[in-house]
């Protein structure tokens, strides 16, 4: 049973839509193990890392999401484990995930030191059990040139099995392969693939946004699918709104009080509306409510001002969730066209 540990430099580089994709090219059995969870879940009870519920759900891999964690709270793991003893648990979950599989994907934190006063960073986790590792590497062009240096000064390749490099989010593609991935080769990184930049996968769908407002949806439940490309506060009046030049703007989430039956009535008649969040805890009219539902635009009710919920959904960060199919064929579809699949091959 072959492994491969999946870093990242930085947050948000796309580790998680990375590994989903190979799994699905390469179509091997294989396990998932999160093993410092990062993504708190917290459901029935339990609490869950959510790339880790995630690959369950996409998967079908059998095993519940809190199985394949060892933990997440780091000072709970310093007093309970030890080196020795939490690489004895990582094995004993390494056996659980991998029994008859042919391959493991190993999913570290944000970035590449998140997890190093546990041991369970990407490079301490290498060193002990000799597994290679994929580095994930985003963000603007010069930090991931300054990243990729880092990693090769630091990372010599007696402390770590770094396997390659996955360059995510890179917005001009013949610019930063012109300049940068000679520069980066230069340095000895073993560069398997350059994956452009695409708007649509920094989205998030309407129902995530009700899900993380623990909003109450009214009404065009059949449009919780809708992707946000733009918040909107409708605040002003609507004489103003409507002579915004953004006003038909496709994907855009709009937040106003509910008693704005104005509002909310003349935003449901303009184009590309994703969605509305009412604020203060207020109903709209059952009418309103009913021509919602008739043009699929979700009607999500939450207990907070108009303020305080706009700069909630500002901190809402773009998760992949298991019904969002058409990202995740897109995202399938670039790595195959953008990554060295046998590159890939050759370490799992």
């Amino acid at each position: 049973m072959k492994s491969l540990i999946v870093a990242s430099t930085r947050e948000d580089a796309g580790k998680t839509s990375t590994i989903i994709a190979l799994a699905r090219i390469l179509n091997k059995r294989f396990g998932y193990l999160k093993p410092l969870g990062d993504r708190f879940l917290y459901r029935k009870k339990r609490l869950w890392d959510y790339d880790a519920s995630l690959m369950t759900q996409l998967f079908s891999l059998g095993e519940e999401p809190e199985t394949i964690s060892i933990g997440f709270d780091h000072s709970k793991l310093r007093y309970m484990y030890d080196r020795k003893a939490i690489f004895e648990e990582y094995n004993r979950i390494m056996n659980q995930v991998g029994a008859d599989r042919e391959a493991v994907f190993i999913e570290c934190g944000k970035d590449l030191s998140y997890g190093a006063s546990v041991y369970l960073d990407p490079l301490t986790i290498s060193q002990e059990t000799g597994a290679p590792v994929l580095i994930m590497a985003g963000g603007g062009e010069n930090e991931i040139a300054d990243d990729l240096a880092f990693i090769k000064r630091f990372v010599s390749s007696d402390e770590a099995n770094v396997a390659g490099v996955i360059i995510n989010k890179v917005v001009q593609m013949e610019d930063f392969c012109q300049v940068h991935i000679p520069e980066i080769e230069a340095l000895g990184v073993n560069v398997l693939g350059v994956l452009p930049y695409h708007a649509e996968f920094e989205t998030i769908s309407v129902s995530t946004v009700a899900d993380k407002l623990f909003a109450k949806v009214l009404g065009g439940e059949d449009g919780l699918k809708n992707r946000v490309r733009s918040v909107v506060v409708g605040a002003m009046s609507v004489g103003a709104a409507l002579v915004d030049p953004h006003i038909n703007d496709p994907g855009k989430l709009v937040i106003t009080s509910g008693d704005r039956s104005d509002m909310i009535l003349a935003i449901m008649e303009t184009e590309g509306t994703a969605g509305i969040v009412l604020t203060n805890d207020i109903i709209p009219p059952a009418n309103i409510v009913a021509k919602a539902s008739l043009r699929n635009v979700p009607l999500l009710l939450v207990a907070g001002d108009t303020y305080s919920t706009a700069l909630q959904i500002e901190k809402i960060r773009p998760l992949l969730r298991a019904e969002d199919t058409t990202q995740i064929d897109q995202f399938t579809a670039l790595v195959s066209d953008h990554v060295d699949m046998g590159g890939i091959r050759a370490i799992i």
